[in-house]
């Protein structure tokens, strides 16, 4: 029997009845529907068929929850350019949509208010229009709406207001008019509020500066007018309200001092204030000014407020005019993202709460969280995580997520079954490769994964990979390390190269790559101030990039101390695979700097000869001749005398007695490199 349509399933939904069909998968249904506006041309979501299974992996993005039902939705970035399916209301389980940084159209449907369980809406950067849906009031469950960057039109809805376990409301860029509902400040758990650049005109209400948690809010570039609330004044540069021109305020450094007779001044009625409580009905949810006399004549009191709503459509009006201009300016800005991976100074992070907002043209901004996973709140840097480290290495999740171009497949750099890079480009112009780990793939203790990360901070040298800063993310349940950009890849590119002679690296510099490996370890099993012994475990030509001077750098320095034990175990098995695990450790089950040695022995195999596979030489066989050693691709043109110095190193590196291997300070000797 053919599913049962889409249309019949949701008309079900509306009447709030349940839905149990006698065959097929409603949830397949609605994602095919989904997938037929959101791709129309099949170029994207080819993956979603009719016949697949969502839970089994089958549907690119999607994820499904222990019962077997879709729980999210991934499809950031993927160059979608079609709209949002009412079909998603099906989906009652679904807690992560995320649609960001595409090309959608149309309006957001108001059937998305059934999907009571979602946690995090992310539909920014796209060309979304119409209104916001009232019905967003009934996601009781939803933490993070990410709106910003569309074509949005018309009021902020007051029933927003009616989520409290909202943390992140972003609004800003879209043509968003009326005034901000006072309701907005009933949402306890805010953390940042972002309307900047927008059409919104009337006050700041004062419920806003009493909410507890509230640490950023951005209403730059509107129509505002009126007394600023003393309230704010506890966030410092944390509250943005430049290029309001009818705001006025006491303890504002670039606000004049209100004009108590001036009726756009302090004595304002606020827009939703507490008069709503009073006669909700008669406020509208955009702000209408024009109040109706209920008696025959009107009292001057409220011939007053006529007046008032006269200035006010007339600031209205010039206000509308040029906020629509800053609105064309700003859009032409963000249009530059996907090509220059611009961010913004207007675009704040929207995974931010209690730190300090500092000032600094450097692109480490601090890192925050949305409440939630965050290793390093109420003062759990006990491990000796320095407030100055700690800031100075902390990320902003949304600059990691523009960087990237919201993670996009087209910067994918490579991946495995437990993280994945990406390269990026940050707001200073840097490129950077930014590596993602899921949450689960991290130690659950998180003293310990603190003290991974503090040990990170601490790697600093000219043939590592230096690691540029970091940031975790409770609402995506992942954790980023954000490294320098290595442009030529990595040593195995540069081996097994016959259909490739082009690539064939010369002898000066390949003696010069052995010798930077070689620094670069010696570094990590000293132990120096503030820096301890490090062993890395998982040595490999892989782990070997390559600047664009051709100077290696070694990268996955440390990285064990913040996996959990059976990712770690993951990764050995592919080093055991290619010859680079030192033989001890099937016998005794731990790793030593010696550990490091030998698989340095194998590197060097692997340079001189320009192959990958070189069991045969670290055995000893046919190493007797340097002919049989060196890449032939060399045509002969090498220092025998170095070859001769670096084999002999190679060979007792790889010695299967530990004793008999050397230090690498011994070894750096050996290459006159003291």
């Amino acid at each position: 029997m053919a599913s049962v349509p889409v249309a019949v399933v949701l008309l079900l939904l509306v009447l709030g009845l349940e839905f149990e069909p006698s065959s097929g998968n409603p949830e397949v249904a609605a994602l095919m529907e989904m997938k037929a506006v959101l791709d129309p041309e099949d170029r994207f979501l080819s993956s979603w068929t009719v016949d697949g299974d969502p839970c089994r992996g089958d549907f690119e993005g999607v994820a499904c929850n222990e019962h077997g039902k879709v729980a999210n939705i991934s499809l950031q970035g993927k160059g979608l350019s079609g709209s949002i399916s009412p079909a998603v209301a099906v989906l009652k389980c679904l807690s992560g949509l995320y649609l960001h940084y595409n090309a959608l159209t149309g309006r957001i449907p108001r059937e998305i208010g059934n999907l009571t369980e979602l946690t995090d809406l992310y539909l920014n950067v796209n060309n979304l229009s119409g209104s916001i849906p009232v019905e967003l009031g009934n996601m009781s469950s939803l933490q993070v709406l990410q709106l910003c960057h569309n074509q949005l039109s018309g009021s902020i809805p007051t029933q927003v207001g009616h989520l409290k376990k909202l943390s992140i409301v972003a609004l800003q860029s879209n043509l968003l008019n009326g005034a901000i509902p006072a309701s907005l400040g009933d949402l306890t758990q805010l953390l940042r509020l972002d309307l900047s650049f927008n059409k919104l005109f009337g006050s700041i209400p004062v419920k806003l500066a009493r909410l507890p948690q509230l640490t950023v809010l951005d209403v730059r570039n509107n129509s505002l007018s009126g007394n600023v609330p003393t309230g704010l004044k506890s966030l410092g540069e944390r509250f943005q309200y430049g290029n309001n021109k009818g705001l006025c305020g006491v303890g504002f450094a670039s606000l004049q001092v209100c004009d108590l007779y001036d009726p756009l001044g302090p004595n304002k009625p606020e827009p939703f204030g507490p008069e709503s409580r009073t006669k909700p009905q008669q406020i509208p949810e955009s702000a209408n000014l024009n109040s109706n006399c209920n008696d025959s004549s009107c009292s001057n009191e409220e011939r007053s407020s006529k007046t008032i709503v006269i200035v006010v459509v007339a600031i209205l009006v010039c206000g509308a005019i040029s906020g629509l201009f800053a609105c064309v300016w700003y859009r032409r800005r963000k249009q530059k993202i996907g090509s220059a991976l611009e961010v913004s100074d207007s675009r704040l992070s929207t995974d931010q709460p209690k730190e300090i907002y500092r000032k600094s043209a450097s692109p480490l901004i601090s890192l925050e969280y949305s409440g939630g996973w965050d290793p390093l709140a109420d003062g759990r840097s006990g491990v000796g995580f320095s407030e100055e480290v700690s800031q100075s290495f902390r990320f902003n999740l949304e600059e990691v997520e523009c960087a990237t171009q919201y993670f996009s497949e087209v910067n994918l750099l490579g991946k495995s079954s437990f993280a994945a890079t990406y390269k990026g480009i940050l707001r200073d112009g840097s490129i950077v490769a930014v590596k993602s780990i899921n949450k689960t793939s991290c130690k659950t203790d998180e003293a310990e994964f603190l003290k991974g990360l503090k040990l990170l901070t601490l790697l600093r040298h000219d043939n590592l990979v230096a690691l540029r800063g970091f940031c975790c993310s409770r609402g995506r349940g992942e954790c980023f390390l954000v490294y320098d950009h290595i442009p030529n890849g990595n040593l195995v590119q540069y081996l097994d190269l016959k259909e490739n002679p082009g690539r064939v690296l010369d002898w000066p510099t390949r003696v010069s790559i052995v010798k930077g490996i070689a620094k670069g370890i010696h570094y990590l099993h000293s132990n120096r101030p503030n820096k301890p012994t490090i062993v890395h475990q998982n040595i490999s030509a892989e782990k070997i990039l390559i600047d664009q001077h051709f100077i290696p750098q070694l990268s996955g320095s440390g990285l064990h101390k913040l996996f959990a034990d059976d990712v770690v175990f993951s990764t050995l098995k592919a080093s055991a695979a290619m010859g680079y695990l030192a033989p001890e450790y099937t016998t005794v089950g731990r790793f030593t700097e010696k550990s490091d040695v030998y698989s340095f022995g194998v590197i060097i195999f692997q340079i001189l000869a320009g192959k990958t596979n070189v069991n045969h030489l670290r055995l000893g066989q046919d190493s007797g001749k340097l002919e049989n050693i060196v890449d032939e691709n060399l045509h002969g043109d090498y220092s025998r005398k170095e070859a001769a110095t670096l084999a002999g190193i190679a060979l007792v590196c790889t010695s299967e007695v530990p004793n008999q291997r050397p230090t690498m300070e011994t070894v750096l000797k050996q290459l006159n490199m003291n």
